[in-house]
């Protein structure tokens, strides 16, 4: 073996080749040990629930299962975090208006407003009529049943979050109150006609979404990018489309994420939505004109115009889905808390604000800790997004729940945002299709794309779609029978 000292050059390029190792050593230690980061600090928040519960709660009767209660509670909240949010901030990060960093902050603070300022609505019954409460015969079984509900509701989103499937968490609880309920007190439990009207909107929420996304695509691309002089369109019509965007958010706002400061019925709300875009729409005129001073003609720079109207509306979009979600995570516990106190459980369920304040928190560590994920998966893998597209997904997500309002069906935020990027994708492709087949027509010697290539070229990647599909489709299933069987265990290892 040949000795090396300090000055010849081998003996360098050894301690470089060493050093790499080091570092490499160092980078793969650091990768391996960031969920365990984020697992920790989850862990520790639900800690933190638990102790947050005894002080608030007492020393009074149940005061172990409300801590229980408010544990899993913060585990649905982290889970709410990683997977719902997903949908609001993919599309601004996936089309670059909005870098991974900033959409998470933007997201903490605007679910975290929203769950605070409009959320903590009065629930009526239990996740909205799925079971009859009266059907449970004593208080007792009716706080295992909604821990057993909790439990797997929580349990079924962290699963689809890990293999990366953005799944409803309204639809998990519906499917964890049922097979809890089921588990309880037999099927006559169940309110079947409202599960039929959630399972009809696995179809439409999704379907409305994308089409009314793939509707403003066509509108953009026939208006503006299509035409030859693209700025002057774009003058004219983005103005229209900010219009179009502030009044809905606005009508969205008023109907959905208000509801706890006053109540709003739907033709008011419109009203207000098209006063607030007409005024919108005269003060953006000038604005558009003066951004558009000097940009070049061409799809690039259309980007510039969309990118501060879609930050604001993944912000809003953030703030409604706080004030409405979080009741996903708190509403069992606020019934648990209730029935344990005071053995009522019958009556509507009001949700105290410490438990309010735990659905929110626990909604922005898993965003913060989880949720990149799921934002990249809707935002870029999927399909392609830019400032335009996003554009059409975020205000198709306000329209379609709108439209859903005035029919009186039960639709999913996530079902709704995800079929947004669907319908831009299937629509670009059909689009691309017509314009190559319009090519060839006018065109017959000029080179097209074989047809196998075409088939390589999907602008929809069809394993994600159908990922995603599968567990739309077995969510309430699903997260019904984990609830069951959670039910059973819990009756069994507490009587």
């Amino acid at each position: 073996m040949t000795n090396l000292n300090e000055g010849d050059p081998r003996h360098l390029e050894t301690l470089d080749r060493d050093l790499a190792r080091f570092s490499n050593l160092e980078l793969a230690t650091g990768y391996v040990s960031r969920p365990l980061i984020g697992m920790g600090i989850s862990l520790l928040f639900v800690i933190i629930a638990g102790i947050a519960a005894a002080l608030f709660f007492g020393q009074a009767n149940n005061s172990f299962i409300v801590i229980m209660a408010a544990c899993l509670g913060a585990y649905m909240a982290l889970n709410i975090g990683a997977n719902d949010v997903a949908n609001n901030m993919g599309p601004a990060v996936g089309a670059n208006a909005l870098t991974m960093g900033g959409a998470i902050a933007i997201a903490v603070v605007f679910e975290s407003a929203g769950a605070l300022i409009a959320g903590g609505d009065v629930v009526s019954t239990i996740a909205k009529g799925i079971i009859a409460p009266e059907s449970m015969g004593t208080a007792t079984t009716f706080i295992w049943a909604m821990m057993s509900a909790l439990l797997a509701a929580a349990f079924w989103v962290n699963m689809a979050t890990w293999v990366g499937a953005p799944v409803s968490t309204t639809h998990s609880v519906v499917g964890g109150v049922m097979g809890a309920g089921i588990a309880a007190a037999g099927f006559a439990a169940v309110n079947w006609p409202t599960m039929g009207a959630i399972a009809a909107s696995w179809v439409i929420s999704p379907f409305l979404g994308g089409l009314i996304a793939a509707g403003f695509l066509w509108l953009i691309k026939s208006r503006i990018i299509y035409q030859d002089d693209k700025i002057a369109a774009a003058r004219r019509w983005v103005p229209v489309l900010v219009g179009i965007m502030g009044g809905t958010f606005a009508a969205y706002l008023a109907l959905k994420g208000l509801k706890k400061i006053i109540k709003i019925d739907l033709p008011t709300a419109l009203l207000i939505g098209a006063v607030i875009g007409a005024v919108i729409w005269v003060v953006m005129i000038p604005v558009i004109r003066k951004q558009s001073e000097g940009l070049e003609n061409r799809n690039k720079s259309l980007k510039v115009l969309f990118g501060i109207p879609l930050v604001v509306s993944a912000a809003l979009l953030s703030f409604a889905h706080g004030a409405n979600d979080v009741a996903n995570a708190v509403g069992p516990l606020a019934a648990i808390v209730q029935a344990a106190q005071s053995g009522d459980f019958l009556s509507a369920f009001t949700i105290p604000f410490w438990v309010m304040v735990i659905g929110a928190l626990g909604i922005s560590f898993g965003l913060f800790l989880f949720g990149p994920k799921l934002i990249r998966m809707v935002g870029s893998q999927i399909t392609k997004l830019n400032p335009m597209r996003a554009y059409c997904v975020a205000l198709s997500a306000a329209i379609t729940v709108i439209v859903a309002s005035w029919l009186g069906l039960p639709v999913s935020s996530t079902h709704i945002a995800v079929g947004g990027v669907f319908g831009v994708g299937f629509f670009r492709e059909w689009d691309a299709e017509r314009r190559i087949k319009k090519a060839r027509m006018t065109m017959p010697n000029r080179v097209m794309y074989a047809p196998e290539e075409r088939r390589r070229r999907k602008l929809v990647r069809r394993s994600h779609f159908l990922t995603i599909i599968a567990a739309w489709v077995v969510t309430v299933p699903a997260a019904a029978i984990l609830s069951a069987c959670f039910f059973f265990a819990l009756s069994t290892v507490m009587s």
